[in-house]
């Protein structure tokens, strides 16, 4: 990616560039740029290649993967005229003519972004309405980028359907939101919806790398991973988490400084706890854990780190091919893989049970160690009992 400049008027004049965030510094500028959406991305090529652009188009999904910087990329696709300016509405805008430029700086008088949260009442959709009368002053496309629309009220919304139905040729919507079951179905019915995916860890850790690269900055394989992990498919969280972690490391990024910066037990020891856990070995498994905790692991994200390992040997005994998942750290597929072999679907069905009641324990209890303490004991100690279908054939045997 390209990074493209903003600074204010002061700025140039002082000689100091404004530093940017990474989410905005490499906000993707067109559909090449977005990452995990290749449906959405396939689908609008093709609509603006054939011509067939709809007037409203619903963009739904979780914060971070790309809502509002799509409704930009929309915009500019229709109205971008080409460094010649002759050219009409692409699937690669340039980025150079006036009004790739302009929208990309938020100063394109034709490209007008609105947020529902603050403007909810009849009042604001009443001056959209006398709005798209109007032809636009320079664009092609008169575009209206609603975010979070679903914060409207509902005359707001009722308001806004004649002119959403039928708007002028010359004006298109494109709304965002990450509440999609609160927006009404007649507004729903006359647009054109895409849900945003939450993008995988793999290729959020390849995004993040290339950036680090861009930035010059050296990055760990076990820091990316650990950045992607923690953002839980959003580029933009991942991206904050990656500024705080060049932040915190002074132009190094190592997995230590990463799992100290989120407070992320080492999965090594939290493998090693499960470990003992699960073999019935209580005195260690504490010996472990107090280990865990002089490091500094929050108590709570330790017992979510042992549903999730759980979790994965489940998958391992059900869908062999889990374990070979090359964005698994080598050390959990090749422990990982010995253990799903060694413990039946009974003994991690239990054991999940009894984390997940022990994870909303630990979040409650006064004492968050102390409970997650008791948990593991509880489960160590469960872990010799026979399983219920043992229990029931050896009733049957007589």
């Amino acid at each position: 990616m390209t990074e493209s400049p903003l600074s204010s008027a002061s700025d140039s004049a002082a000689g100091n560039a404004v530093y940017r965030v990474l989410a905005r510094k490499y906000r993707p500028r067109n559909f090449d740029e977005l990452i995990g959406q290749d449906a959405l991305v396939r689908t609008l090529r093709n609509a603006i290649q054939s011509g067939r652009i709809h007037q409203a188009y619903m963009l739904t999904g979780v914060r971070g993967v790309g809502k509002t910087t799509t409704a930009r990329i929309i915009a500019r696709a229709l109205n971008c005229i080409g460094p010649d300016g002759q050219g009409g509405p692409t699937v690669s805008p340039c980025g150079v003519c006036e009004q790739c430029v302009s929208i990309s700086q938020d100063r394109n008088v034709d490209v007008i972004e609105m947020d529902a949260a603050s403007n909810t009442s009849v009042d604001n959709i009443r001056e959209i309405i006398e709005g798209v009368r109007y032809a636009p002053a320079g664009a092609r496309y008169k575009v209206y980028v609603i975010d979070e629309v679903h914060m409207l009220s509902r005359s707001a919304f009722n308001a806004l359907l004649k002119t959403l139905e039928e708007p002028p040729p010359h004006v298109k919507f494109v709304f965002a939101t990450t509440e999609i079951r609160k927006v009404p179905v007649t507004v729903l019915s006359r647009c054109q919806r895409f849900d945003l995916r939450r993008v995988d860890q793999g290729t959020l850790q390849a995004h993040f790398g290339r950036i680090a690269d861009q930035e010059s900055v050296p990055v760990e394989a076990e820091a990316l991973s650990l950045i992607a992990r923690a953002a839980d498919g959003s580029v933009r969280d991942g991206l904050s988490l990656l500024d705080q972690a060049i932040a915190l490391g002074g132009g190094t990024v190592t997995g230590l400084q990463v799992r100290d910066m989120l407070g992320l037990a080492d999965r090594t020891l939290v493998v090693d706890l499960f470990e003992s856990t699960l073999s019935g070995k209580p005195a260690d498994a504490l010996a472990v854990l107090d280990d865990l905790h002089k490091r500094g692991a929050d108590p709570v994200v330790i017992a979510q780190d042992l549903l999730d390992f759980t979790h994965f040997l489940t998958r391992a005994r059900v869908v062999p091919g889990t374990a070979q998942d090359q964005g698994i750290p080598e050390m959990e597929r090749v422990r990982g893989g010995d253990l799903a072999a060694k413990l039946g679907m009974p003994a991690l069905a239990r054991a999940w049970q009894i984390l997940l009641k022990g994870l909303g324990e630990v979040q409650q209890a006064p004492v968050p160690m102390q409970a997650l303490e008791m948990v593991l004991i509880r489960l160590a100690y469960a872990a010799d009992l026979p399983s219920p279908g043992d229990l029931v054939r050896k009733v049957m045997e007589g």
